[in-house]
């Protein structure tokens, strides 16, 4: 048996429940896996809420850590014992133990703590495929300016100082000062305080006038216009998350008015679609982790049982850097 956090109906944190659920054995291309931490993410919000659907009841998180303690028929990359960290689908993660599929589960480097393993996958993979494969026309070089929303958040930290490490000049967007300073401590060029000051129009001003190539945009509704306005002619508009509610439908003609722009609204699992490519983006995040040109901020820890406040906090974005639920 195993402690699980699940909901019955689409709604608020009020609805997560913790149950006992029964944990079985590991079917073919299966493991089992022992938690040591789990990650949240706004996906978890999504999911809850019913903006992102799916049928009842469900058991919710998508990112944790932990140790192999069975694996099914045909699964070779990973062996009982193994310390193991994954982002992925199908949700189960806020749990003591579950059966999962082992293709996008990967062996966590010693190195790597369980906190931080549960902390950084989901985040970490997103900025991966972000900065490494979700390019403007014109690619990206040292030195370009680039727009980063929600900056203090746990994919907005990780994102500054990986731009850093790769001499990108990162612009980043906060709702207050105080975040706009964690933006800058993990290696933002320059952050703006979006609650008081006008981005599009400071943006400009950084870049001479100029814009970015590329804006990555995960709050949504509330900043796409502003963040077309930021953008450079061939410039990428990438959205890949709805943190303040759904982008409304984009005018094609705005596009071509703004500069001939580009429009992407790509997902991490797209990405993830195979064992080769999910190792490969893996090892690139282990990598700048152990390099420590990437440190994996865990500003928040909430037992499972608080997993309703957590959401409450996360929603009211109470919240900055990485957050886990510790078992």
């Amino acid at each position: 048996m195993s402690k699980a956090v699940r909901i019955e109906r689409h709604g608020g944190p009020e609805e997560l429940k913790i149950v006992d659920v029964e944990v079985g054995e590991p079917g073919p291309g299966e493991i089992r896996i022992r938690h040591k931490a789990v990650g949240l993410n706004f996906i978890d919000t999504y999911q809850r809420s019913g903006l992102y659907p799916f049928a009842m009841p469900l058991q919710l998180g998508m990112e944790a850590s932990g140790i192999v303690e069975s694996v099914g028929e045909g699964v070779t990359h990973l062996q009982p014992g193994d310390r193991a960290a994954y982002a992925s689908g199908p949700p189960g993660a806020y749990s003591e133990v579950r059966v999962m599929p082992a293709k996008t589960v990967c062996k966590l480097p010693d190195a790597i703590s369980f906190e931080t393993g549960a902390a950084m996958m989901l985040k970490g993979l997103t900025v991966q495929y972000l900065l490494k494969k979700t390019l403007p026309a014109e690619g990206l070089q040292p030195g370009d300016f680039i727009l980063f929303h929600a900056a203090a958040g746990g994919v907005g930290l990780i994102a500054c100082q990986w731009a850093k490490a790769l001499g990108l000049q990162l612009i980043g967007t906060a709702g207050s000062d105080a975040k706009c300073q964690l933006a800058l401590d993990h290696g933002a060029a320059h952050a703006i305080n979006y609650s008081t000051e006008n981005f599009a129009e400071r943006v400009k001003a950084i870049t001479g006038g100029k814009g970015v190539k590329v804006v990555y945009d995960s709050v949504g509704k509330d900043t796409y216009e502003g963040s077309i306005d930021c953008l450079r002619p061939f410039g990428l508009l990438a959205v890949f998350g709805n943190g303040s509610g759904p982008t409304p439908p984009i005018n094609l003609g705005l596009l071509a008015s703004k500069g001939s722009l580009y429009v992407t609204r790509p997902t991490l699992f797209t990405h993830m679609s195979t064992r080769e490519a999910t190792q490969a983006m893996a090892d690139d995040l282990f990598a700048v982790v152990q390099s420590g040109a990437v440190k994996i901020p865990i500003a928040q820890r909430y037992a499972l049982e608080d997993v309703q406040q957590a959401h409450r906090d996360l929603e009211a974005r109470k919240t900055t850097g990485c957050t886990i639920l510790t078992l």
